[in-house]
């Protein structure tokens, strides 16, 4: 799908790039299609050819403390940088890059948007190759006239394996200041000559040419020399290679060594300088002095030249050019180390091979005319400027010495070590050598550093990812300093020896010197972590802050640190549960089965501090909480075992309720009704918050019940209605009703009551409330008890009322007394129930005859076995054949006289008796 206008896009500079080691490297990012601030903020990070899944984060334009441990010594020194282009546009600068920043880079921008939309980072393939691109040219001191020529040769070659193109020029010095230069002619990496701005005429009429010899020779010819070209010349070359985006980069540039060139004006007076290629020798070097005569007309004039070492003849050229050596230099002069020449009417030169310590001191040259060249008196003389020559002894006056700057450090510190050459004439080769404590022998290597500045690692110290990178660098003050990025353990401590070796014409000698650095295990220093809370109570939906300290009696600037945070519920179901792990890498790791924290749990971490902060405290948050901390050595992949860990104190967290403030009526009430009439027992609630809802239960205890009550029916928060077992039964369900007539009264409906419903009715009534994650329970309360009566009718009727006890074996016959005491009237209509009461003192009717003479048995189990034989009329006693274990109990019935008021009218209720009980006793056959 394309991209809309409102969508974010970060772009980064296309890749692969190839670029060479040591070089300042620059690659762009930028952002577009935000919301949020003008000013957008990048972070930089690396993916590395080792673990290309694994992020290391480089720098950050918010976060100070976003970079890895291998990356901040770097970007503290400004070693690593980021640019601000602009608001939305950066530059990651680094300014000397190293082979392991080769690798994968992702720029990302925060979201600072209202919602995720687009891409926030983009990726680029960087690689670090060899630099072998090399000029050459050989210095030489050339003094010409005016008009001569002059050609000057470099040596450019490189073998980068990538598709390259090579630039050549020129360029012209006028002082001692590099930006003096100027453009004499530049053949460029499109094969273009280019002459700088003062030779565009000289070029065009052929004086400047460059031209191409073999593979890799270029020749620079100057016809004509001119006063202005006085000064310095050298080679410069430049590599380029092009960039995927079509556009071309130079990734190296090498300057040779100078040629310094003077030039002299035709028509000046006379005058005399004297130069040399060398001043600063060891003993067997060659000296090699010119002595430059500049005069109108030279060729016409005759000059007599004498050389002198401090004020003291040495040798004299007379006008025919005969040489004349002072005696004490005859001997050398015959064996060859001395010679004097006139190469050309302007120059003289005195050239000593193998000099010694004897030919220290100041040189002149003594230019006198002669008027003829026989005469023994010059016309005029001019002495020129002394030169200083310094001869050293070879092989004696080399000496170092050895120091450290990190002489107590704890593992993962890095190491820098110091070894300080002096007295050097020719370039050194160093050697550092490790002697760990009580080591004998001659110690491991653990770099080389050769005369060309090459560099060779020990084999102990070829895998970065074991001690990070290790650099051994020379100063120009002669100073190599050795840095051990990351130290393992107390075997890395003991004595480092450095040894220097200069070499010159077959001879070679080495000087050594050592230092001593003590390094101190992590796991043997103290690491603690403390937890603390700042509340141990908090109410239900508030949040809580659990703070882990970390101290150690070393520094942990810098050291990466992993948190892992631990939970134990209260009460304990078991060891404590892992919450989440924090990596050093910011990677934030939760376990499955504590989802429910991931969703509002937010963490944080400092130098040395990290923090939980758990928002909206559920009753599953009650418990015992922990950290426990893991600490690696410094400036290195926090990668394997760790060097330390800790487990904190265990902090509780307490999770309360908020406080019911239901109130229901205590009230005792009594309800009377008519037997098969319809009757309600009200439950008033007198306070409830009004975002509660309300559950309510109810109760009945029989008459003769032992005190245990029995659950009618409950009504929960929702209004799902679920019956106790006693009422279970379709037809107890289609009687008692619990309904909510208003918003603090509640009913339980009664239909049809029969004898069996008497007894004491109460609810109980509880406060239910959504808080964050579900329903909870606040409270409940208790009604008073409302008992219900049965109304008398007027006239009462008589029955034998004596209690009665029968014993009958489970499978026989038996038959329950119900007998009204004289004979009824003819016209009488009479209702009869019989009753059984349970253990639980509840009464269920059994089987009813109702005046018109139907029968209903309730309990549809019992109806086949239930017979009303009725011999007379006021005899309604029930038979019960095949009895069961479960008949045993109490039996009691009850008989109502009914009339009907006049025809069409519906019967009513003239009067009623209940009987006494009768228990049944069962034995087993």
């Amino acid at each position: 799908t394309g991209l809309t206008s409102g969508q974010r896009l970060v772009t980064i500079q296309q890749g692969p790039l190839y670029r060479v080691r040591g070089s300042h490297v620059t690659l762009w990012c930028k952002v577009s299609g935000y919301q949020g601030p003008a000013e957008q903020n990048f972070q930089w990070s690396i993916y590395l050819p080792s673990a290309p899944e694994r992020e290391v984060q480089i720098v950050s334009t918010i976060d100070p403390s976003f970079p890895y441990a291998i990356y901040t010594q770097r970007v503290h020194g400004r070693g690593i940088y980021v640019e601000r282009v602009q608001g939305d546009a950066v530059l990651l600068h680094i300014t000397e890059l190293q082979d392991q920043d080769t690798g994968e880079y992702e720029c990302h921008t925060p979201n600072t948007d209202e919602r995720y939309f687009g891409s926030y980072s983009a990726k680029t393939n960087l690689s670090v190759i060899a630099d072998t691109l090399s000029a050459s040219m050989a210095p030489q001191v050339l003094t010409l006239t005016e008009g001569d020529a002059v050609e000057l040769t470099c040596d450019v070659s490189k073998s980068t394996t990538q598709h390259t193109h090579l630039s050549v020029g020129w360029y012209h010095l006028w002082g001692a200041g590099e930006h003096h230069a100027e453009e004499i002619l530049i053949l460029s990496k499109d094969f273009i000559l280019k002459p700088g701005p003062s030779y565009v005429q000289r070029f065009l009429e052929g004086d400047v040419q460059l031209n191409k010899v073999g593979n890799t020779t270029y020749k620079l010819f100057l016809r004509g020399v001119k006063p202005s070209d006085h000064g310095q010349l050298y080679c410069e070359t430049a590599e380029w290679i092009e960039d995927p985006d079509k556009t071309w980069k130079d990734i190296s540039r090498k300057q040779t060594e100078r040629t310094s060139l003077t030039v002299l004006s035709q028509g000046r007076d006379l005058s005399v300088d004297i130069a040399a290629a060398e001043s600063s020798l060891s003993e067997g070097d060659t000296l090699q002095l010119n002595c430059i005569v500049e005069a109108q007309k030279n060729s016409s004039r005759h000059f007599q030249v004498i050389w002198l070492l401090n004020d003291m003849d040495v040798a004299r050229v007379d006008p025919h050019g005969v040489l004349t050596w002072k005696e004490e230099y005859e001997e050398r002069a015959k064996l060859g180390q001395l010679r004097a020449l006139k190469p050309s009417n302007t120059i003289y030169t005195l050239t000593i091979y193998e000099v010694g310590l004897r030919d220290n001191g100041t040189y002149h040259c003594s230019v006198s005319e002669m008027k003829t060249p026989g005469d023994l008196q010059g016309i005029q003389t001019n002495l020129s400027s002394g030169i200083q020559v310094d001869v050293k002894p070879t092989g004696h006056s080399m000496h170092l010495s050895v120091s450290t700057s990190t002489p107590q450090v704890t593992a993962g510190d890095s190491l820098i070590l110091h070894c300080e050459v002096q007295g050097a004439t020719s370039p050194v080769s160093v050697q550092w050598w490790h002697l760990p404590p009580q080591h004998l022998g001659p110690g491991v290597l653990v770099a080389t550093m050769e005369q060309d500045g090459s560099l060779r690692l020990g084999s102990t110290y070829q895998d970065g990812r074991t001690r990070g990178s290790l650099q051994l660098e020379k100063a120009s003050s002669g100073i190599f300093t050795l840095v051990i990025q990351s130290t393992l353990d107390e075997d890395d401590g003991g004595k480092y020896r450095c040894e220097a070796t200069e070499r010159s014409r077959g001879q070679s000698w080495t000087e050594q010197g050592e230092t001593a650095v003590t390094v101190s295990s992590m796991a043997g220093l103290s690491l603690r972590a403390t937890l603390r809370s700042r509340i141990a109570t908090v109410r239900y939906g508030q949040g809580f802050e659990l703070i882990c300290q970390v101290s150690a009696n070393y520094s942990l600037e810098e050291v990466p640190m992993s948190v892992r945070w631990l939970f134990q519920p209260s009460p304990p179901t078991g060891p404590y549960h892992e919450l989440v792990q924090v990596f050093p890498s910011g990677t934030v790791a939760w376990v499955a089965a504590q989802s429910h924290f991931k969703e509002k749990a937010q963490l944080m971490k400092t130098d040395t501090s990290f923090r939980m902060h758990i928002r909206g405290a559920v009753t599953a948050d009650k418990g015992t909480y922990q950290c426990e901390v893991e600490v690696w050595r410094r400036n290195v992949l926090p990668l394997g075992q760790p060097a330390a860990t800790t487990r904190s104190n265990a902090v509780g967290i307490k999770v309360v309720m908020p406080e019911s403030k239901l109130q229901v009526s205590t009230e005792n009430s009594s309800v009377k009704v008519a037997s098969g009439a319809d009757t309600a027992i009200e439950c008033r609630i007198v306070f409830a918050q009004n975002n509660s809802q309300l559950a309510v239960t109810w109760y009945l205890l029989p008459p003769l019940a032992d005190g245990i009550p029995l659950r009618i029916v409950r009504a929960n928060y929702s209004s799902v209605l679920e019956y106790g077992p006693e009422f279970s039964s379709p037809a107890q369900k289609s009687r008692f009703l619990s309904q909510r007539v208003s918003s603090n009264v509640l009913w339980l409906q009664i239909l049809s009551a029969n004898l069996g419903d008497r007894g004491e009715y109460y609810c109980v009534v509880e406060e239910w409330l959504w808080l964050v994650d579900g329903w909870y329970k606040l409270g409940e309360g208790t009604s008073g008890r409302t008992t219900l009566e049965f109304k008398l009718p007027g006239e009462q009727l008589q029955m034998e009322k004596n209690n009665s006890s029968l014993v009958v074996r489970e499978g026989e016959e038996v038959t329950l007394p119900c007998l009204l005491q004289g004979a009824p009237l003819p016209n009488i209509h009479l209702s009869a129930t019989w009753f059984q009461m349970k253990k639980s003192g509840l009464s269920s009717p059994l089987l009813t005859l109702h005046h018109d003479g139907t029968i209903q048995s309730p309990q549809e189990g019992l109806a086949g076995r239930l017979y009303l034989r009725r011999p007379a009329v006021g005899d309604f006693s029930l038979t019960l054949s095949r009895v069961e274990r479960g008949d045993a109990g109490l039996y009691y019935c009850q008989v109502q006289e009914w009339q009907q008021q006049s025809k069409g009218k519906d019967w009513a209720q003239q009067a009623s008796a209940c009987s006494e009980y009768t228990l049944l006793t069962t034995i087993p056959p």
